[in-house]
């Protein structure tokens, strides 16, 4: 008890230091007027997030109001997104929201109650938006307005193993290519591989994934789900199109057979074909590198999906965002802050990758300088991907049931039981009905 009550002590203690003048934790605030007797301006930021994240965030504060001495910078922080939204919800109710307010992908739920700013108005003069990669920004607009700034994202990757491909005297794979091209690399390297080890890992679908899916579809400049029609623009014969470039893969040794690659779940890490040694290429969305390099002796590096450069297939799947509260009785100080949390390489350096990958150039720059040799990697392949990216595709209404019934088709597929064309014409009822749910 003794212990407990040492432990409690010190927890407070640090609390107390973290949260001196007028923030204190768990979702509470001194709040305060638009500006403090002595003239200066004071905004509210709302977050949610871990003791980690609270001090980054502090850290970066301090040294925003070093360079702004008229602007004083209070948080409010709540542990979750539940008690985060509940808290701010009541507070826009009750008209004494905060200035800035950290939001997730629901952010558009928001713009019909007139919440978030639209920040058109100020990109190019207190905003600066040509550093932040197309399709960031393009995922906080909305109806043709800027509501919303990203904090950071993931971009789907391919994840290569550098050292074995150099002990085999394999070629590095192109950073960038077009379907055609890559598919004559994997040729290129599968004869100079061990016995037992393949090219690239099927990454077609899996049972708890089906990106590979909704990026092929992007490429294809199919969409799986239109908001506009509730339809998907999928038709029969795309789907087979897509089993059959798979079937392809496996049928010359590209991939590995059904059996084996039924075998990894490619969940993670533990679950990877990669990290087990059996193929040299694999299919991952780029924050989980840091934890497979940590998984494995051997140098692994980033490339693009093919056909990221032609089509913009790639995305950007938002971490959070940082939105304006539309009624804050100080947008200039606002604005001006959360620039500098986008923007700013400073910034970058203290909160690095804690709110995802930064979508900014100048932001990932900061970071990159302190950051451990994995995360260099990844903020380098943002820079490269990040312009080859756009919105990402609208989900299908109700889609848990996606992931499973295509991996069943998928398999039925690729252990020969059905052939691409009827895989195709079940996939595409597949979404037709999941379409109209």
């Amino acid at each position: 008890m003794k212990k407990i009550a040492f432990v409690l002590l010190a927890l407070w203690a640090s609390s107390a230091m973290v949260f001196a003048s007028g923030r204190t934790q768990g979702g509470t605030s001194t709040g305060g007027a638009a500006t403090t007797p002595g003239g200066a301006t004071v905004i509210r930021w709302a977050f949610w997030g871990s003791e980690s994240r609270i001090k980054a965030s502090q850290a970066a504060i301090d040294v925003f109001q070093a360079a702004n001495p008229g602007i004083i910078v209070n948080i409010e922080v709540s542990g979750g997104t539940g008690d985060h939204f509940n808290k701010v919800d009541t507070q826009l109710a009750g008209g004494n929201a905060p200035d800035i307010i950290q939001m997730g992908g629901n952010y558009p739920d928001y713009i019909a109650k007139g919440i978030p700013l639209n920040l058109d108005p100020y990109v190019g003069t207190v905003l600066d938006t040509s550093k932040i990669d197309a399709g960031a920004i393009a995922a906080g607009t909305k109806e043709g307005h800027l509501y919303a700034l990203s904090t950071g994202a993931t971009i789907p990757a391919f994840v290569y193993n550098k050292t074995l491909l150099t002990k085999v005297g394999a070629p590095l794979p192109p950073v960038s290519s077009t379907w055609e091209e890559f598919r004559a690399y994997l040729a290129s390297i599968k004869s100079k591989l061990p016995a037992g080890v393949f090219p690239l890992q099927d990454f077609g679908s899996t049972a708890s994934g089906s990106t590979g899916f909704g990026y092929w579809l992007r490429w294809n400049g199919t969409p799986i789900y239109d908001e506009v029609s509730g339809t998907t623009k999928v038709k029969a014969a795309d789907a087979q199109k897509f089993l059959e470039l798979f079937k392809d893969y496996r049928d010359n040794g590209l991939i590995p057979p059904a059996d084996i690659a039924a075998g990894y779940a490619e969940t993670g890490a533990d679950s990877s074909s990669l990290i087990a040694g059996k193929v040299a290429i694999g299919f991952i969305v780029s924050n989980q590198f840091a934890g497979y390099q940590a998984n494995t002796t051997d140098e692994l590096d980033l490339i693009e999906l093919p056909g990221a450069v032609a089509t913009k297939a790639l995305w950007p799947q938002l971490s959070q965002v940082y939105t304006i509260n539309a009624a804050s009785k100080n947008i200039q100080a606002a604005l001006q802050f959360v620039n500098f949390l986008v923007n700013s390489p400073d910034a970058g350096k203290i909160i690095g990758n804690d709110r995802g990958i930064s979508s900014s150039a100048t932001f990932r720059e900061g970071a990159a300088a302190v950051a451990t040799p994995a995360d260099q990697k990844v903020f380098k392949y943002h820079d490269i991907a990040g312009p080859h990216t756009s919105p990402e595709t609208a989900h299908l209404p109700n889609d848990t049931e996606l992931n499973s019934t295509l991996n069943f088709i998928y398999q039925q597929v690729a252990f020969g039981r059905i052939t691409p064309v009827q895989g195709g014409q079940q996939i595409y009822d597949l979404l037709t009905r999941l379409s109209k749910k």
